[in-house]
């Protein structure tokens, strides 16, 4: 049949019967598209559940592998349902499948930064340098992964920003999250305080600390860690569960400063003096 009749007149009929199939098929496919993600979403979701129940995975490396897997289910999904769409519209995909080793080769001239991203990508996952809710510092960036791709890492800043960054980028990591952590303090006394005093009170107070589940070691008192413009410094330290450093050395400054005031023990503060000159 033909589009046309008589010439140049138009035929709807046969406009209609060509688009229906075409129509109908690209519906379901599309369809199938919108049912099929969520379900080998879920189902990747509850495979790997039981996986890392099995083999004792960490909740880091669990998540990791999970949006990995997800990010590479939904790459996969919207390829086939590129192919299946240009089949339903009748275009002949074998000859774009052969001519894609051709084009992937001129591609990759100009994208070899994608390529150095997903090569990079893939050592990272292999070696285990990150995982979902590592603390790190990578790329010039710091805060909690949020996910390991094999193109690119998304780190959440401590403000909240979410931080896209090419794999290619990260030519070093530092994990934060490996291990116990150090909680540091620094306590200034005044100088006419007596500094045995001082740090028999403070040892108290990091006596009652040890048996805070948050602490892994210590904390104790190491001595006089240098001497200020108006304070003697004395250094506290401990090793704390992983990120509970920053809560554990808040709750340890407040309760040191409540003990050396009951001891009557100066920490001392900026003053300013005032010299009037009387010229008679």
């Amino acid at each position: 049949m033909n589009l046309f009749e008589d010439g140049f007149k138009f035929n709807p009929t046969v406009l209609v019967e060509e688009l229906i199939p075409v129509a109908t098929e690209v519906i379901i496919v599309l369809i199938a598209f919108a049912i099929l993600k969520p379900i080998g979403t879920k189902a990747i979701t509850a495979a790997l559940e039981r996986m890392s129940k099995q083999r004792n995975l960490t909740e880091g490396r669990s998540k990791t592998i999970e949006k990995l897997s997800i990010n590479i289910f939904s790459y996969a999904l919207i390829f086939i349902l590129i192919v299946m769409l240009l089949s339903a519209i009748n275009v002949n995909i074998g000859p774009l499948l052969a001519g894609a080793g051709i084009v992937g080769l001129a591609i990759g001239f100009g994208a070899q930064g994608l390529v150095s991203d997903v090569v990079t990508g893939f050592f990272i996952l292999l070696e285990r340098q990150i995982e979902v809710d590592d603390y790190v510092t990578a790329g010039g960036y710091d805060g909690i992964v949020e996910e390991v791709g094999i193109r690119t890492t998304k780190i959440r800043g401590f403000d909240g920003t979410l931080n896209f960054i090419p794999n290619r980028n990260i030519s070093g990591v530092a994990n934060h999250s490996r291990g116990n952590m150090r909680a540091l303090v620094d306590i200034g006394i005044g100088y006419d305080e007596n500094i045995d005093e001082a740090m028999a009170v403070l040892q108290q107070v990091a006596d009652d600390f040890a048996n805070d589940e948050r602490f892994k070691e210590g904390p104790n008192v190491l001595g006089v860690q240098s001497l200020g413009s108006s304070d003697v410094v004395i250094r506290i330290l401990g090793k704390t569960a992983n990120m509970e450093q920053w809560g554990v050395e808040r709750d340890l400054r407040k309760a040191m400063k409540e003990a050396l005031d009951r001891a009557g023990i100066e920490i001392p503060y900026p003053h300013q003096v005032y010299v009037q000159k009387n010229e008679n």
